[in-house]
């Protein structure tokens, strides 16, 4: 079993306990930190998928071309849930103090 396959089954796992946190979650600013999350796993699942295609997969023009979008749809959707991510955690930091004070 390449280890790629074992990071893509663990990005998976985590994309699924995110959305599952994210759709128990009560507190607004919280949901969208936790979608930023999920959105990093989900980026990460798709890009290495993508990888693992180049390298593993009988290489055709079709295959090839499906990887490099996947790569780059990935990098892309890594990008903005980082981006929102560093937005969104001093807010939810604040908004967990304000919660637990209650």
């Amino acid at each position: 079993m390449s280890a790629l396959v074992f990071f893509i089954v663990i990005l998976f796992a985590f994309y699924l306990f995110y959305k599952t946190k994210y759709f128990r979650s009560s507190r607004p600013v919280e949901k969208k930190w936790l979608a930023a999350k999920s959105n990093i796993a989900l980026g990460l699942f798709v890009s290495l998928f993508g990888i693992n295609h180049i390298f593993f997969i009988s290489q055709t023009t079709v295959t090839t071309i499906v990887s490099v979008i996947f790569i780059v749809y990935g990098a892309v959707f890594t990008w903005v849930g980082v981006k929102k991510y560093k937005h969104y955690l001093p807010f939810a930091a604040e908004e967990a103090e304000n919660y637990n004070a209650q």
